[in-house]
């Protein structure tokens, strides 16, 4: 109800002066007519008057609508980043929270040796999840420093990569251990050595996190006639993406829906990440819908590739 009312008041009020407007701009033409038509002597005043205040009147309701158009896109963003922030205390609040409740236990109890072992498992998974959160939150500010001096690109291997990220995100997704397809042809890829790892490990662990169930996530590269660019696709089977959030979900801090509700962790930085990496490559990327069944599809176009082996490599992560 907050949101609603936090753009309900600017856009009833952008209304209301550009209808204001355009009577008064309305109401000044038919005079000005009226007069230049009536006066034979000084019809020309009149004329000179419509010209300049309607030229006036434009100019104003331009503004407005400008004006309007800025409201909504600063209350938006000021939206996106309060959800920012509270999915990031909450990320930091649940596993510190965790990590204290089994620290406190550990020191005031004499634990058994099974019971201890699952603590410390659970601890690490506590550990893994600070450490991704700070890990996106400095990917972000990496993103944007390089934008200034950026690092020069350099080829680098496609299959080494996605192998090396993927294997790190199946163990915080071990469901997915035998649903993951990767298949990627052998090649190299012109791009920053970090862009290419936050680009896979973005959009890998969007597909694992939002997979149904049972999960099934797959990776599929072809490069395209004379090798003028690698097309990656990124598949799951969850939910997919609603067509009219298919531009909004690349902007910094969104997340659809309220942040008190979600059952999925993040902070609404992994898309943009992408996106940012993608348009510095000279790439693009879209969403489309999985045919005949649920789930999304992310498919990414990197411009600069070339074969280092004529046949086709897929596997079974």
């Amino acid at each position: 109800m907050l949101e609603r009312k936090s753009l309900k008041w600017p856009i009833l009020l952008a209304i209301f002066m550009i209808v204001l407007l355009v009577g008064l701009t309305v109401g000044w033409v038919l005079l000005n007519v009226f007069n230049a038509v009536s006066s034979q002597t000084s019809s020309s005043i009149y004329w000179i008057l419509l010209t300049v205040g309607s030229v006036m009147f434009a100019l104003v309701l331009t503004g407005v609508i400008l004006y309007l158009v800025w409201s909504i896109q600063q209350i938006n963003l000021n939206r996106r980043q309060s959800n920012f922030l509270d999915a990031v205390t909450h990320e930091l609040k649940s596993p510190i929270a965790s990590l204290k409740l089994f620290l406190q236990t550990l020191n005031k109890r004499n634990v058994d040796e099974p019971q201890r072992s699952e603590f410390y498992r659970s601890m690490m998974d506590d550990v893994d999840r600070l450490d991704r959160l700070i890990t996106q939150l400095l990917d972000v500010a990496k993103i944007q420093q390089d934008s200034n001096e950026p690092e020069p690109a350099i080829w680098i291997g496609l299959h080494k990569v996605i192998q090396s990220v993927s294997s790190k995100l199946l163990d915080q997704y071990p469901l997915l251990q035998a649903s993951l397809t990767i298949s990627v042809p052998e090649c190299e890829v012109c791009v920053r050595p970090v862009d290419l790892e936050i680009l896979i490990r973005n959009l890998l662990d969007n597909a694992m996190k939002y997979a149904g169930s049972p999960p099934v996530v797959s990776i599929v590269g072809t490069i395209s006639n004379g090798q003028a660019g690698l097309q990656l696709v990124f598949q799951d089977n969850g939910s997919g993406v609603p067509r009219h959030l298919r531009r909004a979900i690349f902007r910094r801090f969104y997340r659809v829906g309220n942040e008190l509700e979600r059952t999925k962790p993040g902070t609404g930085l992994g898309l943009f990440l992408v996106r940012a990496i993608v348009k510095r490559m000279g790439g693009s990327i879209r969403v489309d819908d999985v045919s005949k069944q649920q789930g999304s599809r992310f498919i990414v176009m990197i411009p600069q590739v070339r074969l280092t082996s004529p046949v086709t490599s897929g596997s079974e992560a």
